[in-house]
């Protein structure tokens, strides 16, 4: 690593750090920054700068925000009998790109995997119990990534949920066993929400 100038190491090494991105990758990202010309790299540093500033999570479905409520929550438009829960907040924004769901969400931010030290009490479980608790919502989607451990994280929320709402469905497979939603086009999106069957 001695032919890198050390600023250039450090960066290399922080944007591997980065889910997604290899060694490799961190090194080209790091070159397209190098050629960028100084104005363009404050621009997009301040950008993260301020994003970590003012994104947090939405007191009500743990949404990405930056009010209390996010823009779904704030919504009254949307049905507030059917709660669709999620993986995390790109699983919701797959799901909104169908532009046929109108309820409501709520983001688990991970799924149960007893392997990865992964436990029911880290997700926003409890919170998700005590929006039922109201008796408003009618309908629980459980639209957890088809993987073994969105699996057992919908089999779990059955167990858990069960007599707290009148109704608990689990999308359809369209959507391919081991893969993530985020990656799914609409039209599958779609056709997995409208043949969602009781859970």
């Amino acid at each position: 690593m001695d032919y890198y100038p050390e600023s250039v190491i450090d960066l290399i090494n922080e944007i591997a750090k980065l889910p997604g991105i290899g060694y490799k990758s961190a090194i080209k990202i790091t070159y397209n920054l190098i050629e960028m010309n100084e104005s363009e790299v404050t621009k997009l540093a301040r950008a993260m700068v301020e994003m970590k500033k003012k994104v947090h999570y939405c007191k009500q479905c743990h949404h990405l925000t930056e009010e209390d409520l996010c823009s779904i929550c704030s919504n009254k438009k949307r049905d507030q009998s059917i709660i669709c829960v999620v993986d995390t907040p790109r699983d919701l924004i797959a799901i909104e790109k169908t532009r046929e769901y109108h309820g409501l969400y709520h983001v688990l931010h991970g799924r149960i995997s007893p392997l990865d030290g992964v436990r029911p009490q880290d997700l926003t479980i409890a919170s998700l119990e005590k929006r039922l608790e109201t008796g408003q919502v009618q309908e629980l989607i459980l639209a957890n990534s088809p993987t073994l451990e969105g699996e057992s994280t919908a089999v779990y929320l059955s167990k858990t949920m069960h007599g707290k709402v009148a109704k608990i469905t689990r999308i359809a497979h369209g959507v391919p066993i081991g893969g993530d939603l985020e990656f799914a086009d609409e039209i599958t999106l779609l056709k997995a929400m409208e043949g969602r069957h009781d859970y």
